[in-house]
């Protein structure tokens, strides 16, 4: 029997399980344990795609648990080379309130404890200067203005363990570092995907103004869940164009991110 393929995926919440047509689980077993969920393949605008639910299908992952190294190691086993990774944020400026979409150019990690890398051994450096796929960011900011999301084409994620949110002296410190939005499951996401050359573009969702901001109210885990349910419609319709559009060839440094290294692993 064939295991089915995938070039493309999505890393997101349930909501996003209905867009794949003609789906079907694609069980991975990989070096750090299963994944969140069995793989979910299907097609999304003639395009073959593959679906992981973050945290799981029931969200039984707290960010600071969940097998980020299974999870892109069952992706890149399955094919795919490109991630579009949908996540709600809280925002730290002013202008990203509820309902603004921000495609990240930078990352800030502020975790602690989390395994972020695949190479426990030998000397394997992957630049990571510029976390997110320059190409990906430029179709998904592209169609999020077509489609008119308050859109910003670029912007700071600081990613915390959580999961508690923020304290307002947290919160106003990264707003003062000029941040743009804080989140609690972007890292290790992002370099674990550079660290198997794949192209991973965030696409974030603000689904409040952050503790600090301003007279922002202290932000409630129910709020956050109810703001993005019901964006969500309106979220995967614009991932199924993204999809749709994202390049084939990817002249990019992410497909070159392991040139010159030596990898002490056998790549899937």
């Amino acid at each position: 029997m064939t295991t089915p393929r995938a070039d493309l995926a999505v890393i997101g919440g349930s909501g996003f399980y209905d867009f794949l047509d003609d789906a079907e689980q694609v069980p991975v077993e990989t070096p750090y344990g299963d994944p969140s969920e069995p793989v979910t393949v299907g097609t999304v605008a003639g395009r073959r795609v593959a679906f992981l639910p973050r945290h799981g299908r029931d969200h039984r992952f707290p960010a600071h648990r969940i097998p980020y190294r299974a999870n892109l190691w069952a992706l890149r086993a399955l094919g795919v080379r490109q991630v579009l990774a949908p996540c709600a944020v809280g925002g730290l400026q002013p202008h990203l309130g509820p309902g603004a979409l921000v495609v990240p150019d930078q990352l800030v990690d502020r975790t602690g404890g989390r395994a972020q890398t695949f190479y426990d051994t030998g000397a394997v450096h992957v630049s990571f200067a510029d976390p997110y796929c320059p190409r990906g960011r430029a179709v998904a900011a592209r169609l999020a203005a077509d489609e008119g999301w308050p859109v910003s084409a670029d912007g700071t994620m600081v990613v915390i363990d959580g999961p508690r949110f923020s304290t307002r002296a947290e919160s106003r410190s990264y707003a003062a570092a000029g941040w743009s939005v804080v989140n609690m499951t972007g890292h290790p996401e992002a370099v674990l995907a550079r660290e198997l050359e794949l192209c991973y573009t965030a696409v974030a969702l603000v689904t409040d103004h952050d503790a600090g901001v301003e007279a922002a109210e202290a932000v409630t885990a129910a709020d956050v869940f109810a703001f993005f349910g019901q964006n969500v419609a309106r979220l995967r319709a614009l991932m199924t164009r993204v999809l749709a559009e994202l390049p084939d060839d990817r002249d990019c440094l992410c497909a070159r991110a392991l040139e010159g290294l030596t990898v002490p692993l056998q790549l899937p």
